[in-house]
């Protein structure tokens, strides 16, 4: 995967931070190697097996070289519900079949613990979107349901939003150095009653494969 820095990075520019610097805040962009790198790449390798980590700010060259290279972004469901624009990328009537939809991601809270801390506002258009969705465990499961429905090739949730867990079992906090990394799937994660129901949901909307 190519984080959100390293996709702007490695397509058009990248980062240059002093060694000496405590922190990335007095970076700068410079030019990158762009397509070269990717084109060098796949000369050796083949086809490669990345997905561009498209958050955040991305600007129309990098968006343009992303889609000329045939690289999936990605799409979060936690993300679509911030406003009430209906063009969210994220919001998986825009979905596109080049793409990979997530629930969250490791550098989201859980969806269990995401949904108990959204503002009255916020939580008002995720039931507009997702009608079942009236509590936070409930919600977890509206949430794999609809991203397992995405246009998205490849659709994924954590463990923690199967099992529907709360804040105490995030993975990832960004910006803090201690506490993080730590959650592991409890013993028999794998033989609970949610296997069964994604399986279900993975044959219900054509994720199953071929056997």
């Amino acid at each position: 995967m190519v984080s959100t820095r390293e996709a702007a990075g490695s397509l058009k520019h990248q980062t240059a931070v002093p060694a000496s610097s405590p922190t990335a805040a007095t970076g700068r962009w410079v030019k990158g190697p762009g397509r070269e790198l990717f084109d060098a790449l796949r000369n050796a390798i083949g086809d490669l097996p990345v997905i561009a980590e498209d958050l955040g700010v991305i600007t129309p060259p990098v968006e343009a070289l992303r889609d000329s290279l045939g690289l999936p972004g990605m799409r979060v469901l936690q993300f679509a519900f911030d406003g009430d624009d209906p063009q969210n990328p994220h919001l998986p009537h825009n979905h596109v079949p080049n793409s990979v939809a997530y629930t969250g991601t490791h550098d989201n809270d859980t969806t269990v613990g995401w949904y108990a801390s959204l503002r009255a506002r916020e939580r008002k258009q995720v039931r507009r979107y997702l009608p079942d969705a009236t509590e936070a465990r409930g919600a977890a499961w509206s949430m794999i349901r609809e991203t397992w429905k995405s246009v998205a090739a490849l659709a994924i949730a954590p463990v923690q939003d199967v099992l529907a867990l709360g804040s105490a079992a995030r993975m990832n906090t960004p910006g803090t150095a201690a506490g993080n990394w730590r959650w592991r799937a409890p013993d028999g994660f794998d033989r609970g009653p949610w296997v069964e129901q994604l399986a279900a949901l993975t044959r219900l909307y054509g994720r199953a494969g071929s056997s």
